[in-house]
This record gives C-alpha cells, sequence and structure tokens, in this order.
C-alpha cells in the first residue's frame, strides 16, 4: 500500500493562513501526475510553524480531497508524546490510512526512550505508525536493533528512512524483516536505496516534480535500473537546487514558478535567495518542467 513515490506535502499559504483552495488544487494535480500516496504536515509541510489547529484541519483537507484514491500518511509527530497522540487520534479519526512520527527532537531520548515513547503511541491508536529517523534535524538516530524491537509491534509497519546510508536498508532488513516498509526521505539517494531493498520515498521533489518521480520509482519498482538512471540524471540537479535553503523553500519558489502557490513561508524561513532561484530555475529548466 505504501510505496512508490509520495510527495512530502508542502502546505501552501495566502496572505498568511493556509490556503486550502490551493491545497486541493494540488492534490489533485498530484494524483492526476501519478504520484502514489500523499504525505501532509511533515516538516516540508511547515509543520513547525502551523497550530494545532491548522495541523489537523490541513490533514482533514487532504484526506478529504483524496477521497480515498490514494492512501494519505498524516504527519503526527512530536517530541511531547501525549502532543503526538493527539495527532494520530485525529488523523485516525479523519481517515488517514498511516501516521508520520518523527523521532523526538531536542529533548534527545536514549534508545529505551524512544522505544517507550512509539509503543505509547502505538497502544494509543490503531492507526499505522511510519518512524521518521532523520539524524540531521532530530539530532537522535533510532539503531537498526532499536528498530528492530519496534518491528515487532503490529502496528509500527516502516519507516521513512533519512540518513542517506545505503547499508541501513540492509541492516534493517535484518532486524526489522524483509515486510518492513523501507521509504528513503533522501531523493537524491532514492536510485542506491531501492537497489539495497527499500521500495520508495516520502519525495521533497515530488512536489515539484511529481511525473518524474512517480516513473522514476515505478522503473525501479521494474527492475530497470538502466531507466531509473536516466531518470535520476534529469532529477538530480533539481534535487541539489531545491535543498541550497531547507528544502521547503526552494520548492515552494519552484511551485510558485509552475502556478501551483503562492512563493509564501512562514518566519523563520524566508522566501529563496535571487542566487537560490536561479538554480532552481536551471534544474527546472534541466528536468524539462519549464522553458
Amino acid at each position: 500500500m505504501f510505496r512508490g513515490s509520495l510527495p512530502a506535502m508542502i502546505t501552501p499559504f495566502k496572505d498568511g493562513a493556509v490556503d486550502f483552495e490551493a491545497l486541493e488544487a494540488f492534490v489533485e494535480w498530484q494524483i492526476s501526475e501519478g504520484s502514489n500516496g500523499l504525505v501532509p504536515v511533515g516538516t516540508t509541510g511547515e509543520s513547525p510553524t502551523l497550530s494545532h489547529e491548522e495541523h489537523e484541519q490541513v490533514v482533514e483537507a487532504v484526506v478529504k480531497f483524496a477521497a480515498g484514491r490514494v492512501p494519505v500518511i498524516a504527519g503526527a509527530g512530536s517530541n511531547n508524546t501525549t502532543e503526538s497522540i493527539r495527532f494520530m487520534r485525529h488523523a485516525k479519526g479523519v481517515g488517514a490510512d498511516a501516521a508520520l512520527v518523527v523521532t523526538p527532537y531536542y529533548n534527545k531520548p536514549t534508545q529505551a526512550g524512544l522505544i517507550a515513547h512509539y509503543k505509547a503511541l502505538h497502544d494509543a491508536c490503531d492507526l499505522p505508525i511510519i518512524i521518521y529517523n532523520i539524524p540531521a534535524r532530530s539530532v537522535i538516530d533510532m539503531t537498526p536493533e532499536t528498530m528492530g524491537e519496534l518491528a515487532k509491534l503490529p502496528g509500527i509497519i516502516g519507516v521513512k528512512d533519512a540518513t542517506a546510508s545505503m547499508e541501513r536498508v540492509s541492516q534493517q532488513r535484518i532486524t526489522c524483516g524483509k515486510d518492513f516498509v523501507q521509504l528513503t526521505g533522501e531523493d537524491a539517494s532514492a536510485l542506491g536505496f531501492v537497489a539495497h531493498g527499500g521500495v520508495g520515498a516520502i519525495s521533497v521533489t515530488a512536489n515539484v516534480a511529481p511525473k518524474l518521480c512517480s516513473e522514476f520509482q515505478a522503473a525501479l519498482a521494474a527492475g530497470d535500473f538502466a531507466k531509473a538512471l536516466e531518470y535520476q540524471d534529469r532529477l538530480m540537479p533539481l534535487h541539489i537546487a531545491l535543498f541550497i535553503e531547507p528544502g521547503l523553500v526552494g520548492v515552494k519558489y519552484a511551485l510558485s514558478r509552475l502556478g501551483k502557490c503562492r512563493n509564501e513561508v512562514r518566519l523563520p524561513l524566508l522566501g529563496a535567495t535571487e542566487a537560490t532561484a536561479a538554480k532552481v530555475d536551471a534544474a527546472m529548466r534541466h528536468a524539462g518542467l519549464m522553458n
């Protein structure tokens, strides 16, 4: 159910508020372009600066707009276990198919603390959980051994792995089993990730190039690595350019160029600089997304 290209969705804004009209149009475009699922209110969706009410409204809206055509994995992470339970229960209540739960950031729990955190979420709500392991943002790294312990729980079904470590996939196949859903959170390394046993990507670049990212993942799933490499060559400059500044900054600029949303982010982030914008433009032209 959870495989292929799943965009880590932006949250469009208009004059400081969530632009639900643009969000609906964005969902329709993503589905029509072949995205295999939708992942609202992760970091790319500016979850750190959404209020709890906005967070829940966006999840509910995306589920409604998707209307069962593709699965929705709702961002439900927090460094506060009680808060994460709230987000999970809400996502379950509005019909999301799974929750994406980041390892708790800033307060730096131990591996035992990570197990206790995810077990509490698992026991509080029967929504399937995909662990989001991103040491660069959360400061902690969930080890394959810890993930293997959590994989024994029936509701913990997979991982969004943003370590950019290819060997992690194989290590986690040992500790978690071959059916554990491994999705990369690093666009640039998606080709190698699938070769090691992953099944897709929760992708930032798929916001901007959903059709290319979907076709890239389809080629990988078919074992056509030569074709996938051609897509990789087209997409790699975009993967690089979108992350010159925080990923969502480049993505919103790129989407504004495609007429999909306003180039509007919330403080403390700022819009893309002219230098970054020029590099994003060049990468979009290289990928064939604009003239």
